[in-house]
């Protein structure tokens, strides 16, 4: 009886593991061979664009026995820097800190052993104006170099007005040929385009315009070469690009 017992448990063990087995095929391998009646398209969108600003992006480095000898020397020369711009018809609101540090100046010896050597501080100023008043960028880098500050960067640029129009206009172009595209993949197997299942954003591209960078240090000396590179500067279009993925079902 105790035998027959484990014979009728061991065959119910077997059994479960079976059924679990044939369960989980169901769910894992079935879906692999079935179809879902979908598909997914990709859309893309060009569109040519103006930029409607000039940024121009000064480099302040001053050094100091400590760091507020370093900040006050680079304050004499941002507001210099500052009060020129002003008197270029500039005002506060268009000039703005891009960015500021202090840090040690360590420097090495021989063995190369380290030791400090004072502070640096490195002050980033950005000027913004619109780009139909180029003919100021010469003055403007003539305010930089009289101040002891350097050029490092000069782009042109879309307002943030603009990247939002630009980036609307492009992301709806390029819905319109996702959409396209998905008609003539139905059409082509005697189907019809049917409900949207999903979309993804695969990407937006909209980058400043580099007119003039700087190559390795930047410094006064430097920014001859931004001047001459400024020089009878206009705006060009430039491309905004927009990538999105949608999926339909077929009908």
């Amino acid at each position: 009886m105790k035998k027959e017992n484990n014979a009728i448990i061991v065959t119910s063990i077997i059994a479960g593991a079976i059924i679990m087995i044939a369960l989980l095929a169901m769910f894992v391998f079935v879906p692999m061979f079935s179809t879902t009646n979908a598909m997914t398209v990709q859309g893309t969108s060009t569109i040519k664009v103006l930029p409607d600003m000039v940024s121009v992006y000064f480099n302040i480095q001053t050094n100091g026995t400590t760091s507020a000898a370093a900040n006050d020397a680079n304050n004499v020369i941002y507001n210099q820097l500052k009060s020129s711009l002003i008197g270029l018809g500039f005002n506060e609101s268009q000039i703005g800190t891009d960015s500021y540090s202090i840090y040690p100046n360590v420097i090495y010896d021989s063995s190369g052993k380290s030791s400090n050597n004072g502070y640096i501080a490195i002050h980033s100023v950005k000027l913004e104006f619109p780009s139909d008043n180029t003919a100021k960028l010469s003055s403007v880098i003539d305010a930089g170099t009289n101040a002891g500050a350097g050029i490092s960067t000069i782009n042109f640029e879309l307002s943030t007005a603009l990247q939002n129009q630009y980036k609307a206009q492009a992301l709806q172009l390029a819905s319109q040929d996702a959409k396209i595209k998905a008609d003539a993949v139905a059409a082509g197997f005697g189907k019809s385009t049917g409900k949207l299942v999903s979309v993804s954003v695969d990407n937006y591209n909209y980058y400043p315009w580099p007119v003039y960078e700087a190559s390795g240090s930047v410094g006064v000396s430097e920014n001859a070469n931004a001047k001459s590179a400024t020089m009878n500067l206009a705006p060009t279009t430039q491309e905004v690009t927009a990538t999105v993925s949608a999926t339909y079902k077929l009908a």
